[in-house]
């Protein structure tokens, strides 16, 4: 479902955006961190949690300024300006009312957004957001600023060889492959200098004095045992915002693409178009039809792994993997390891 990049001007900066899927309503996505609209589809778990996005609306999404394939920036953009870059956007987008999904830091700017647009926002999905990112002497809940800054020394190294990027994503701990593509993918969004100033960015913004003015209706989902932001952070934003309505989803990862994708995907859609569906049905071949574990053993075994070799890694027993296996040939019309080696990046293993 991959659309064509598109540009927009917004004052001296260039943004890249890119709109996918014709849906009812306007879904504004802003994915946190950092991205790059080409090399996310390359990631098959990120390019599924979009295409599903985009089923059910006319999904918008950009590269924030300085990252991606939008234009570099020398210094950084007052909070009003990263705000404005959603308005530029939408604009670009013919979107003149949307709803807003933001993840972490841009759950922070989707909130923002809603307090200087209200007009423009239906509805405001919140994932993993905070009221502050770092703590300060009140009791809002938050990383501490020790926390912080090793994190952001930490950057670097995450650039360079991925180290570290299990941590707010326990689940994927192991997987080779999502490893490379996460490298390669950090190293295009942003360099060095710049991801630490986007971090800074992010850990100025403070939500305490705005968020009691929106008046969208706000879906708060977080996850119980997210190991990156705590549960507590997100409690503490559902609190702060008028009406606001928490869900507390089951898991222990930060980003809604990795674990239970497809919970998140339903409570986005129920709440935005008022309809919940049954759990999406998996097609029967193809590997959309691949179960998450089926998925890793495949990438596992078309990587030259043994089905011994898998059993460990994944910690699961030799006849599961070899079940496993024998499931992904059936949905994938193979025959054997080779052919699935031979075959893994046109399947997008």
């Amino acid at each position: 479902m991959r659309s064509t990049v598109r540009y927009v001007r917004n004052g001296d900066v260039s943004l890249a955006y890119q709109v996918i899927g014709a849906g009812p309503i306007d879904l504004v996505f802003l994915p946190g961190f950092v991205s790059h609209l080409d090399l996310a589809w390359e990631e098959p778990f990120l390019a599924q949690f979009l295409e599903d996005l985009a089923s059910f609306s006319r999904l918008i999404w950009f590269d924030k300024r300085g990252t991606g394939l939008s234009d570099p920036v020398e210094s950084d953009a007052p909070i009003e300006q990263r705000v404005d870059d959603i308005r530029a956007v939408m604009d670009a987008a013919g979107s003149q009312r949307a709803a807003l999904f933001g993840v972490s830091d841009g759950a922070a700017l989707s909130a923002l957004f809603a307090v200087a647009h209200p007009q423009r926002t239906s509805e405001l999905v919140l994932w993993a957001g905070f009221t502050r990112m770092v703590k300060t002497d009140d009791d809002a809940p938050g990383w501490s600023p020790e926390l912080f800054e090793s994190f952001v020394e930490g950057l670097d190294q995450v650039r360079e060889d991925g180290t570290g990027i299990e941590l707010p994503n326990p689940t994927i701990a192991g997987d080779e492959r999502y490893l490379d593509w996460f490298v390669r993918y950090v190293r295009a969004a942003a360099g060095p200098g710049i991801l630490r100033r986007v971090m800074r960015s992010n850990a100025s913004i403070d939500l305490r004095r705005v968020l009691d003015r929106i008046n969208a209706p706000t879906l708060v989902l977080h996850r119980v045992d997210d190991a990156w932001v705590s549960i507590d952070v997100g409690r503490d934003l559902a609190a702060r915002i008028p009406g606001a309505t928490l869900i507390e989803l089951p898991g222990i990862d930060h980003w809604p693409w990795i674990g239970d994708a497809d919970a998140a995907v339903s409570e986005v859609e129920a709440f935005v178009t008022g309809v919940r569906r049954a759990r999406r049905p998996r097609p029967s071949w193809g590997r959309r039809s691949l179960t998450r574990r089926e998925l890793e053993v495949a990438r596992l075994a078309a990587d030259g792994l043994q089905a011994a070799e898998i059993a460990e890694r994944l910690s699961i027993g030799e006849r599961t993997v070899e079940t496993h296996l024998a499931n992904v040939y059936a949905k994938l019309g193979l025959s054997s390891k080779l052919e699935l080696a031979r075959q893994a990046a046109t399947l997008g293993l």
